[in-house]
């Protein structure tokens, strides 16, 4: 394994970290019933191997992430790593509720500490509306002189120009966590708010280098624009190895293969690794990727659970699949779906918490039309 520093912390952190949104679950059940002994072993294996830096948060599995981790950090495990979870900014109705979660969270994660501490998921919104009205940082800050956490950050979800004014707009952040990848350049914190971040002394933490697993599986006509020498997973993490402002990149391990390559993957990076010619190469394949790109669907799934029974993620997967699939096998995958785009109610409650902005209300009446039209065609047939 490969370390980095992680800002001006002084911790060095694994290059690859293990981020606990996407843990096995039992077959044919919820999202909440994790797959406990394969996920433990996936983690402990991954530890044991060199990653030093586990993420989780209050809502990942619906609840279920935080007590899953803190099962997989006993007999020694918890020594050997930097916990970082995450304060559901969201769900703040008042100043006491700071401490209500954190201490929860604590009591979840079987610790007396948080390593690194986040803000989770914060927008300009959030952060005028939530973290300043509510004086979260003054708690924060409370918390960590009192030992319970030892480095403050936040996570990001909006544009450039909010999260300069985050970044900006308080002194005591040790880190930020940014969604980062080769098509994201110029989305959301973008490169130069990794950059401001980096001059300003942060550990930088990346989620959804794969954008939810979109650049693991591209479609052929993105995938033939890339060097065959690398599997488009490891052009993806290269990527951002390549920056020195990247302390630690998380992913979302589901299987115990993901873990196998992630660490192969992790043991030879390094700053610089990429030439020009393979970064005019991913610049490329963004170009073409840009092009194919129908919804910026992560698969995060804070829109769910639906009120109308929507599986959102689950219909803008097959619809950007699209470009991928042929018509009948769209029409199929359409149609087993417990309820269909046209069950939208455009209530819009989706929409007020997509870290990626996604206007569902509008894109799920298109969605249901267009393949509609393409039943009928084959129907034609």
């Amino acid at each position: 394994m490969q370390y980095r520093k992680m800002g001006n912390t002084g911790v060095e952190v694994s290059a690859l970290g293990f981020g606990c949104m996407r843990m096995p679950v039992l077959e044919g059940q919820p999202d909440n019933c994790i797959d406990e002994a394969r996920a433990i072993g996936m983690l402990r294996h991954a530890i044991d191997s060199g990653v030093n830096y586990i993420d989780t948060a209050y809502f990942y599995h619906h609840e279920a992430s935080e007590p899953l981790v803190g099962k997989a950090l006993r007999d020694g495990y918890r020594e050997k790593v930097n916990l970082a979870t995450k304060m559901p900014v969201f769900s703040v109705e008042k100043e006491e509720d700071f401490d209500f979660f954190l201490n929860n969270q604590l009591e979840r994660l079987q610790t007396d500490h948080i390593d690194f501490y986040l803000m989770h998921a914060l927008s300009l919104d959030s952060w005028k509306n939530k973290v300043l009205k509510f004086d979260l940082l003054t708690k924060a800050q409370k918390a960590r002189a009192e030992g319970k956490i030892r480095y403050l950050g936040f996570s990001f979800h909006d544009n450039e120009a909010a999260f300069l004014e985050i970044l900006n707009g308080f002194d005591g952040w040790d880190f930020c966590q940014i969604q980062m990848n080769y098509i994201d350049v110029e989305n959301q914190a973008t490169l130069r708010g990794l950059e401001a971040a980096h001059k300003k002394g942060l550990g930088v933490v990346i989620m959804e280098p794969l954008l939810g697993g979109k650049l693991a599986n591209l479609s052929p006509q993105v995938k033939n624009t890339l060097d065959g020498s690398r599997t488009p997973v490891e052009w993806a993490l290269d990527f951002l190895w390549n920056r020195p402002e990247v302390s630690v990149v998380l992913s979302g391990m589901g299987s115990e293969e993901m873990v196998e390559q992630n660490l192969e993957y992790a043991a030879r990076s390094s700053v610089g690794m990429l030439d020009a010619a393979q970064l005019e190469m991913l610049a490329n394949t963004r170009s073409v990727y840009q092009k194919m790109a129908l919804v910026p669907c992560t698969g995060c799934a804070y829109c769910m659970p639906c009120p109308f029974g929507l599986d959102i993620p689950g219909i803008y997967e097959i619809y950007n699949q699209t470009v991928n699939d042929s018509r009948a096998m769209t029409v199929e995958k359409y149609a087993s779906l417990a309820k269909q785009a046209d069950a939208c109610r455009a209530c819009r409650k989706c929409e007020g918490i997509c870290p990626q902005h996604i206007e569902s209300s509008t894109l799920m009446p298109v969605i249901h039309e267009k393949i509609a039209k393409m039943k009928a065609e084959l129907e034609k047939k």
